[in-house]
């Protein structure tokens, strides 16, 4: 008896115990839901069969699937075939992959290159690109008012004020689209760069600004350039579409190498999330420009160390691919090709949509439609148009009105020109 009341004591003793220990995350909020997947969420329940999911930014062919290049399907199956080893890649990646992805970036000629003064890490994609730049930033830039200043293009994509946020720097942003002409604000940016606290990191869309997709015209960058360098900036570019916004590495890259050019000591994160369709294999390049061998390499062996903290060493399979479509002339030319070709069926959707909205006769200008470039438009649709066009026709985009252009088809365009043109009247 005195056995069991013992045990029995113990149970109970240590069943509190056990409860206490269960309870320690009680008290975590929840957390607010993406939009984006919010979206899709509601897409998925809709049963209407002319149903329209503009909210995910991925590419679809014209079918609305996704779609993986042939260049990558042969650089995957050739990799197979030769039954590679699995082991890690160094902490700062595969060095043949940094070196095509600066070349397609800054171009072989480019000086800094051909001198060895590129310092470069291979990095989770663009997202981690930007979080690893902002934690290099926030380790070593130096500031007078405590945490380094990052300015951002209003608005921005959303994943940046969080990224530089968690990466340990203060966020501001600068004036960048203006609604009233659904494109650039010139005036009200160059205003705000010049009156940023000097040292400031600027960070800039390279090309298919997301999410507005309007980009600043080579006059314009020209106007950046200069009022940056005037008033003692840096600038950051996150290039996530290039290629696949003009079809033209080099139209893409042009205002990161106008920047180079003019003399900027760039910071660049590069993506090839889109051009190569490697979504999932998150595959992406930190870069700066140096004015040394010593500058470059200390840069590199820090964030190394801020690397190995954060991902250790990156994926393989990825800068595999890569690597072969680079080394085969053939796997080139059709990379480039395929391409062009996603591009320029964005494009041809973006002519197809202001056509039938001007058909339809609908009293708004539709212009910016065909003007801004690259995945998303920012079609200027108010957050109760875009309910309506919900509630009304089963087409669904996030509530500011920007739509993934990649989700249009030839097959729908018709009926999202016909919501679009019934909410706005």
């Amino acid at each position: 008896m005195l056995r069991g009341r013992v045990v029995n004591g113990l149970s109970r003793a240590l069943g509190q115990r056990h409860r206490r220990l269960m309870s320690v995350w009680k008290d975590v909020p929840k957390g607010p839901e993406d939009a984006i997947l919010g979206v899709t969420i509601a897409y998925n329940k809709d049963e209407n069969p002319k149903k329209i999911n503009l909210g995910v930014g991925a590419y679809r062919d014209d079918n609305g699937k996704p779609f993986v290049l042939s260049s990558v399907r042969a650089a995957e199956a050739k990799i197979q075939s030769e039954k590679r080893p699995m082991e890690y890649l160094p902490v700062i990646g595969d060095k043949e992959f940094l070196s095509n992805s600066l070349r397609l970036a800054f171009t072989e000629d480019n000086e800094f290159l051909k001198g060895d003064l590129i310092a470069a890490i291979q990095a989770l994609s663009g997202t981690g690109a930007c979080r690893l730049g902002a934690e290099f930033i926030s380790r070593f830039h130096k500031s007078s008012t405590g945490k380094p200043l990052v300015l951002m293009p209003s608005p921005t994509w959303a994943n940046h004020p969080g990224i530089f946020r968690d990466g340990g720097c203060e966020v501001e942003k600068y004036r960048y689209y203006d609604p009233e002409s659904c494109g650039f604000d010139l005036e009200g940016c160059v205003e705000d760069l010049k009156s940023a606290p000097v040292g400031s990191v600027v960070l800039l869309h390279a090309c298919a600004h997301n999410p507005t997709g309007v980009d600043p015209t080579m006059d314009q960058w020209e106007v950046i350039s200069e009022t940056i360098k005037r008033a003692g900036l840096v600038p950051f570019f996150d290039m996530a579409y290039q290629g696949f916004t003009s079809g033209s590495l080099d139209i893409d890259a042009g205002a990161v190498r106008k920047f180079v050019e003019d003399g900027h000591r760039v910071m660049l994160a590069q993506s090839f999330s889109k051009n190569f369709g490697l979504y999932g294999h998150r595959l992406g390049t930190l870069s700066m420009l140096t004015d040394s061998d010593k500058e470059k390499m200390a840069i590199e062996s820090q964030l190394k160390i801020l690397a190995r903290t954060m991902w250790s060493n990156p994926p393989i399979q990825g800068s595999r691919i890569v690597n072969e479509v680079f080394k085969d002339v053939s796997l080139y030319n059709s990379w480039t090709e395929e391409m062009s070709g996603m591009a320029n069926r964005i494009i041809d959707m973006r002519k197809q949509l202001f056509d039938k909205l001007v058909e339809l006769k609908n009293p708004r200008d539709w212009s910016h439609i065909t003007r801004q470039k690259g995945m998303f438009c920012y079609s200027g649709l108010s957050p109760a148009q875009v309910e309506a066009m919900k509630e009304q026709f089963s087409v669904y985009l996030i509530s500011s009105g920007r739509i993934s252009m990649a989700g249009v088809t030839s097959a729908n365009v018709a009926h999202l020109a016909t919501a679009m043109d019934a909410v706005t009247r």
